[in-house]
């Protein structure tokens, strides 16, 4: 069963939280990540992507870098821009988009728990992206970032987070730059954190990494390193545990992760075409966009015209949890044999697109000379995910987008 406990949280004060909270590290570069702070002295992403404070060109996985993280985080506490909590307490953190909202439990997860296989993961690391996230944990000794988790939801857990969401004002409750409402809560009574905790304890047998697997990583890792370290070590540390939020799994949907290539592997389209009605029934569908509209549907751009693809029986495999995977069937299918694309992670000649940019974005990468073809896909379901994740199998890489992406400085875990 899984062990999810509440925490001494470091938060901002309500006046601050607005310009304090930040995108996520990982959806930005450190150009990127210069404009967003502009003019925000308060912003996390001084401590999330210090190597702004720094001297252009400078290394982002240098000491220099890692060093500023933690003067800035000692400066946000002590200008009390982030203050520690006296008690040990869950949060609910709340994000409504499209007018639907989404509420998680925020609490730390245990390492041990991740390392046994309580926390399932469906993803695998790049060790360079997990290295960097485990030397800023290192360096700052805290978890800076929460990770989305998920989990078979429970009734009474449900209930609980509805009667305080009713009753209780939110600490923080703002609408970010992009349109998507957070809302924060800090529950406050002893008695309801223990029986959270208690219901992890006897209702959820495993926890699911959604996002943020580099930062989970990295957190095992840095609690294995203290404990070695530790030769009183007991057990109970605040390092033998990370921060995330933890949403039920029927609250959430994950958006489509559509690919572009750059060419068609020396074939015209007329050959492109042509090889792929081998593997799908493929129809024009004009110059409007086109979006798939079921599983094993695609849909392609090319030369100014959308077509729907639809994968011919015997080419994918519903038993299967990885083989009923549309980005299984696009990588055997067409990837693969036709494009002679087959290392995802590594070849140039492919990039990825987040559904929440909308199909205008693929068009617009072909439309501009870029790209010369782009695919969208059917998004995965939450079930599919958690199939993936009780088989011990690993998805296809760019295969889940999550949005809204957690903000991050509305609560910070400190490991001592």
């Amino acid at each position: 069963m899984a062990i999810v406990k509440p925490f001494k949280g470091l938060r901002p004060p309500q006046d601050v939280v607005e310009e304090l909270a930040c995108l996520p590290y990982d959806v930005m570069n450190s150009e990127e990540a210069a404009q967003m702070a502009e003019g925000k002295a308060k912003s996390l992403l001084h401590v999330t992507r210090a190597e702004i404070d720094c001297e252009p060109g400078v290394d982002i996985h240098s000491d220099t870098v890692y060093n500023k993280s933690v003067d800035n985080l000692t400066a946000f506490q002590n200008n009390e821009w982030l203050v520690q909590d006296d008690e040990a307490k869950f949060y609910i953190y709340a994000q409504t988009m499209d007018g639907k909202t989404q509420y998680g439990i925020v609490g730390c997860a245990a390492c041990d728990d991740y390392h046994n296989g309580i926390i399932k993961k469906h993803e695998l690391t790049r060790p360079d992206k997990e290295e960097d996230r485990m030397v800023l944990t290192r360096f700052t000794n805290a978890n800076i970032e929460p990770v989305f988790f998920s989990y078979k939801a429970v009734a009474e857990i449900d209930e609980i987070v509805e009667n305080i969401v009713k009753n209780q004002p939110a600490d923080y409750d703002f609408t970010a730059e992009d349109g998507f409402g957070h809302h924060f809560w800090a529950i406050n009574s002893a008695e309801t954190n223990k029986r959270i905790e208690e219901l992890f304890a006897n209702e959820v047998p495993s926890t699911y990494v959604a996002d943020g697997h580099h930062r989970t990583a990295a957190a095992a890792r840095i609690g294995e390193e203290k404990k070695s370290q530790n030769p009183n070590h007991t057990g109970d540390e605040e390092y033998n545990f990370f921060m995330a939020v933890h949403f039920p799994d029927n609250q959430l949907n994950i958006i489509d992760y559509n690919r572009v290539v750059k060419d068609l592997n020396d074939l015209s389209e007329e050959e492109f075409i042509q090889k792929l009605e081998a593997s799908f029934e493929v129809a024009c569908m004009g110059e409007d966009i086109y979006k798939p509209a079921a599983l094993h549907e695609f849909s392609m751009y090319m030369a100014g015209k959308w077509y729907r693809l639809t994968a011919k029986e015997g080419t994918y495999d519903d038993n299967d949890p990885i083989g009923v995977l549309d980005v299984t069937i696009l990588s055997n299918q067409v990837l693969e044999p036709i494009l002679d694309i087959k290392d995802l992670r590594t070849s140039k000649r492919i990039d990825f697109v987040g559904g929440i940019r909308g199909l205008g974005e693929l068009k617009r990468r072909v439309d501009n000379g870029e790209m010369v073809a782009a695919f969208a896909l059917y998004p995965v379901s939450m079930q599919q995910l958690i199939d993936i994740a009780d088989t011990g199998n690993i998805m296809p890489p760019k295969t889940t987008w999550f949005e809204p992406k957690l903000r991050s400085g509305l609560v910070i875990h400190k490991l001592d």
